[in-house]
């Protein structure tokens, strides 16, 4: 099944997880399977969908596959929902400790952050350069 072929997003179950997890019982019968054939002779018969979401956005999914035709219960969604969002926040909170780390990294090294070529957003993007500007302590502050 690895070997399918390319995927058409357009024709992807990706596609339908914008709007939550998708449950296939057959598929051999459904549209949203593009290598129906393969998916059989792999002995896959039914998939569940399951979106990796992180800032409300869809990073990746969960799929879980039978080899026998199986009607996903509420119970078997919701358990895989609640990796796929574990697995989220993982990947989010992973994202936030490399941006601070690096933010660190910038503070450590006296470094301008508009100086340096950050590829990727990181947790220290748009603060101005002031707000991370010790201050003196004034008489009126002490």
């Amino acid at each position: 099944y690895l070997n399918k072929g390319p995927i058409n997003a357009m024709r992807s179950i990706a596609d339908a997880l914008k709007d939550g997890p998708v449950a296939i019982y057959d598929v051999e019968d459904d549209p949203r399977i593009q290598y129906p054939a393969e998916a059989v002779r792999e002995g896959i018969a039914s998939i569940l969908s399951v979106p990796i979401m992180a800032r409300g956005n869809p990073i990746g999914a969960i799929r879980i596959y039978t080899e026998k035709h199986w009607e996903f219960t509420l119970q078997d969604v919701s358990f895989v929902q609640a990796v796929a969002q574990i697995a989220g926040m993982a990947i989010e909170m992973s994202r936030l400790y490399k941006g601070l780390k690096s933010s660190i990294e910038i503070l450590k090294a006296g470094r301008d952050p508009r100086k340096v070529g950050a590829k990727r957003w990181t947790p220290h993007e748009g603060v101005p350069v002031s707000a991370g500007r010790m201050r003196r302590p004034t008489a009126e502050s002490a």
